[in-house]
């Protein structure tokens, strides 16, 4: 492995590198406005519809907004303070929703069901979280709970052959919580200490993914009391502010306690993360930012909010 994937610096970078759609766009909206001058009262307005613009969502923008009407009355205002100001704002709603994915349950394995709509890159997700704690030395087993689509099973397959880790199948349409109850045995018997569970992602009937899931988590309960110990949403950056309304669903159907977001790499609607935080307040335990393995990383509010910006460069 390449001393960048786990040096900081070297992911710091690449974050920065990821999120750079984000923060042009970001910034194209408020040098247009703010330019290299003094912001006067009267820009106030059409900065906050920028921030609005950039994915940040009205509450956040607002807050951000406020601050600089703040810092407008101590004095001049140039582009440099104003990314300042923004980053600082936005640290404060992430920082406190950081929280990396701690293998906690005893007895093992700790078991993390993984959620979200088909396409957001779930399955990729799960080997690189399951990569990550093959990193700090963890046994893994991974359970392919996405029945209904082959290609996840087989991708899932594939995956576990590279990282060298088993993968629980069945048969195609088989019965997910039953699945899981085989998974869960076997992770068990070999003493596994994390079992990572892809689950489906159709949303078309929600009742019924609704009834899936809370079966795949009664089966999983009754195994282990406090299973699963984390349910992870998976969220697709690229999708901007439908982000939300998958949040949404999937705390009601799945009672999601995390997330994770992918793909920041390929949009400008990184902001929408921010969104998400100032609305749902739920813990975020990684990004990604490309196809690469170690392109997934445990979640920094402060590098994140400084990349978003741009400040400090």
């Amino acid at each position: 492995m390449s001393d960048d994937v786990t040096e900081k610096g070297g992911w710091l970078a690449r974050m920065r590198t990821g999120l750079a759609r984000s923060s042009e766009k970001l910034s194209q909206n408020l040098t247009f406005l703010v330019g290299g001058g003094r912001i006067e009262a009267d820009d106030l307005e059409a900065i906050e519809d920028a921030l609005i613009s950039a994915d940040l969502g009205p509450r956040v923008s607002a807050r951000i907004t406020a601050k600089l009407a703040e810092a407008r009355l101590i004095g001049d205002i140039d582009m440099a303070r104003v990314r300042q100001v923004a980053a600082d704002e936005i640290e404060m709603i992430l920082s406190p929703l950081a929280k990396p994915l701690l293998v906690t349950a005893f007895p093992r394995p700790h078991t993390i069901l993984v959620v979200g709509v088909n396409g957001t890159g779930k399955t990729t997700t799960i080997a690189k979280l399951a990569h990550l704690f093959q990193e700090e030395d963890y046994t893994v087993l991974l359970a392919a709970g996405d029945t209904f689509r082959a290609a996840a099973v087989e991708q899932l397959k594939v995956w576990g052959a590279r990282l060298s880790i088993p993968v629980i199948s069945g048969k195609p349409d088989a019965d997910a919580a039953g699945l899981a109850f085989t998974a869960m045995e076997q992770a068990r018997a070999s003493g596994r200490d994390v079992l990572l569970v892809d689950t489906a992602g159709r949303l078309q009937n929600k009742a019924g993914l609704m009834d899936e899931l809370a079966k795949v988590r009664r089966v999983l309960g009754k195994q282990a009391p406090g299973a699963p110990h984390d349910t992870i949403l998976v969220l697709d950056a690229t999708t901007g502010q439908n982000a939300l309304s998958q949040i949404k669903i999937f705390k009601e159907v799945a009672g999601v306690t995390g997330l994770v977001m992918t793909k920041l790499d390929g949009t400008a609607r990184g902001g929408v993360l921010v969104a998400a935080a100032e609305q749902f307040g739920l813990p975020i335990h990684a990004i990604g930012v490309g196809e690469k393995l170690g392109d997934l990383r445990p979640f920094d509010g402060r590098a994140f909010a400084m990349a978003l910006t741009g400040a400090g460069q």
